[in-house]
């Protein structure tokens, strides 16, 4: 099984990226914490890999840090969880985030992420809440080679951020008309974010969850 990649960041979006090294180009998908940290393109980086290995497919999912990995894991033995809904609620809540919603019993902070659901954030709440001492003792975030704190710039791998947006809220779970209109609704209010992926999905968040 793989366990981590490094090498040339060759395609960064939202929700994937494309690392080379070796002549390969791996496909790999990710969670929106770990695309804010994610180095410029064409710059050397290194990610945590979980392999998902499946009868009809043979998917890569990428973290920035040993935490997040370890929070994908979790998130994946509880019932009803897969792949996409975990790496939905790691772009939501981080793995310090994420503990201390299940510690506190907050179901409602997890439900608030598109796709979840009540009854599934119950069970993340149920299942891990005497597991979450396992995030704490992974540590704080770890540095991962060269390039890899810089913060995230717009990719260019879509046509265009506005559009990047979309796709990463879609991603998320969110209904394509809705993420439209957030999105649009965020550009209004402030038309400077238009040109900011990041502003743009933080703006968006807050929005969809209520945040101020």
């Amino acid at each position: 099984m793989i366990a981590s990649i490094a090498g040339t960041l060759t395609m960064r979006s939202a929700d994937r990226v494309i690392i080379e090294t070796a002549g390969i180009g791996y496909e790999i998908f990710i969670p929106l914490s770990t695309f804010y940290r994610l180095p410029a393109h064409g710059d050397p980086v290194r990610l945590e890999i979980r392999q998902v290995v499946r009868e009809d497919a043979n998917v890569l999912y990428g973290f920035f840090e040993m935490r997040e990995k370890r929070a994908f894991d979790l998130l994946m033995s509880v019932q009803h969880v897969g792949p996409k809904l975990a790496l939905a609620i790691l772009s939501v809540l981080d793995p310090a985030e994420l503990a201390a919603a299940i510690a506190r019993e907050d179901v409602e902070g997890i439900d608030a992420v598109p796709g979840v659901g009540p009854k599934v954030a119950e069970r993340v709440v149920r299942e891990l809440r005497d597991k979450i001492g396992d995030l704490k003792l992974v540590g704080a975030a770890m540095q991962n080679g060269p390039g890899a704190a810089r913060a995230a710039e717009p990719s260019g791998v879509l046509a265009t951020p506005i559009d990047e947006a979309v796709s990463a809220l879609i991603n998320l779970g969110v209904k394509p008309i809705e993420a439209r209109r957030t999105i649009d609704a965020v550009i209004a209010a402030d038309p400077a974010a238009a040109g900011d992926l990041q502003l743009m999905l933080r703006k968006s968040l807050g929005t969809i969850y209520g945040e101020k």
